[in-house]
């Protein structure tokens, strides 16, 4: 198990070379950088010289590739840099973030655990009834509607016509919570009703569930003991990928909703041109996918010790 875990963490540092690599490539290709950026939203009307000043200062007018070779030098020191836009260290300024997106992650994955699981399992005992219908057509119109435009129906009903939760930021405790995780939540839920009901329904169909009733085993027992233990360990990979998803922040629903997270962070150092920022929020979600992905296999493999994630070393 040491071995895995550690061969898997070694996989990181090619991993976030190559994604920062490029995605550093990516960002010097955008017209403008964060000089340009910084001045034209201040409408300070500074001229040519003054920008050259400034990029020098920031070490922008260097080729490429000493740029990246000097942010790589001082991510191996420890130093992740400070923001071209808030002048604050980049370190500190995403962690003061991840609180956020970490409280918007784990509220929405538990609202999406407490609706899907139950509604999936209900759509596929009373298979082709009426509330099967039911739960399938909702889960569709709520897998057709996109997060924003979620949104702004919860924010029209719930905030400004009912006036039961604010319209957006997270100053409020518990009730600021409620409409972005719902948002999210009610997506996913749609998603995984679905795979839980299907998954559900093609366990039912096996051999040992059949020759489970012929023995005379009770159906709960084979239900619950079985059935239900096969489908969490799938359901458990499309929960690690939402995890994965939501960690690295929602752009949208954090936007919107003036959610201070990661994601609405990603979004103001891309318009902000903040190099920086935006490296460190890439090596974000590279850690979030490893690490997630390689919680997710050992998961598998205690919830079903015929998994060997340590075969072939």
């Amino acid at each position: 198990m040491k071995k895995y875990i550690g061969r898997r963490l070694l996989q990181l540092i090619p991993i976030i070379l190559t994604i920062t690599f490029l995605s550093f490539g990516l960002m010097q290709t955008a017209a403008g950088d964060a000089v340009d950026a910084l001045y034209d939203n201040a409408l300070s009307g500074v001229t040519e010289q003054v920008k050259e000043e400034k990029r020098a200062e920031l070490g922008l007018d260097k080729p490429f590739i000493i740029q990246y070779g000097n942010w790589i030098k001082g991510i191996v020191g420890g130093d992740m840099g400070v923001s071209y836009i808030s002048k604050k260290p980049v370190f500190e300024t995403f962690i003061s973030k991840l609180s956020s997106t970490i409280y918007l992650t784990i509220t929405s994955i538990l609202l999406t655990v407490f609706i899907s699981i139950p509604l999936g399992i209900l759509a596929a005992v009373k298979r082709n009834q009426f509330i099967d219908y039911f739960i399938r057509m909702m889960s569709f119109i709520g897998n057709s509607m996109p997060s924003f435009f979620i949104s702004l129906l919860l924010i029209y009903f719930f905030a400004l016509r009912l006036n039961i939760f604010p319209v957006m930021g997270n100053s409020e405790g518990w009730k600021s919570i409620i409409l972005p995780a719902f948002t999210l939540a009610l997506a996913m839920s749609s998603k995984y009703t679905r795979q839980v009901r299907a998954a559900i329904l093609e366990e039912l169909n096996k051999d040992y569930v059949i020759g489970g009733r012929a023995r005379g085993i009770q159906e709960s027992v084979i239900f619950y003991g079985s059935v239900l233990k096969t489908v969490m360990i799938n359901l458990v990979t499309l929960l690690a990928l939402s995890i994965g998803s939501l960690l690295g922040g929602t752009a949208i629903v954090e936007t919107i909703f003036m959610w201070d997270g990661v994601g609405k962070l990603a979004v103001d150092s891309i318009t902000m041109r903040d190099y920086p920022m935006i490296q460190a929020y890439v090596i974000w979600m590279a850690l979030i996918y490893l690490v997630v992905n390689l919680i997710t296999d050992i998961l598998y493999h205690y919830l079903d010790p015929r998994i060997n994630i340590v075969e072939g070393e």
